[in-house]
C-alpha cells in the first residue's frame, strides 16, 4: 500500500513539474507530433459521404468476407485506409501509414452503424 501511494505520489509530482501535463517517456503510434492541430473546414456531413463513397467504391469487396464486424479508418483527404478491431486500433493504424491524416471516416465492415444500442448488431440486408 505504500508503495502504490509513492508511485501516485512521484506521478502527480512529475505531473506539476511538467505544467500539469502528463507524457509518456516513450512517444505511442497514438501521439503523432505530425498531425495538423487545427479539424479541417469540411462539414461532418460531408466527410461521411466521401468516407462511404470511398468505402463502397475501393475497399468494401477487400475486407467485407474476412473483417465482419472489424473497424476500417479511412482518411477521406487520400482514400487511405487502416483495418482494426476497434476504432482506436484502425486510427492508429492509419496515423502510423499516414501521419497527416485528420479527416477520418470509420465504419464498422459488414454493418449499416459503427455503435450500436440494444440487444443485437445492425447487419446489412443481403
Amino acid at each position: 500500500m505504500a508503495t502504490l501511494r509513492k508511485l501516485i505520489e512521484s506521478v502527480l509530482e512529475r505531473a506539476a513539474l511538467d505544467g500539469g501535463v502528463m507524457r509518456d517517456s516513450e512517444p505511442t503510434a497514438s501521439a503523432q507530433p505530425n498531425r495538423p492541430s487545427t479539424p479541417p473546414d469540411r462539414p461532418k456531413e460531408e466527410t461521411a459521404r466521401l468516407g462511404d463513397a470511398i468505402y463502397q467504391r475501393e475497399i468494401r469487396a477487400q475486407v467485407e468476407a474476412d473483417h465482419d464486424g472489424e473497424v476500417v479508418a479511412i482518411d477521406v483527404e487520400t482514400g487511405a485506409w487502416a483495418i482494426g478491431d476497434n476504432v482506436i486500433a484502425a486510427t492508429d493504424r492509419l496515423w502510423i501509414k499516414h501521419p497527416a491524416a485528420h479527416d477520418i471516416w470509420c465504419l464498422r465492415v459488414g454493418h449499416r452503424a459503427l455503435h450500436h444500442f440494444g440487444g443485437r448488431p445492425l447487419r446489412r440486408a443481403g
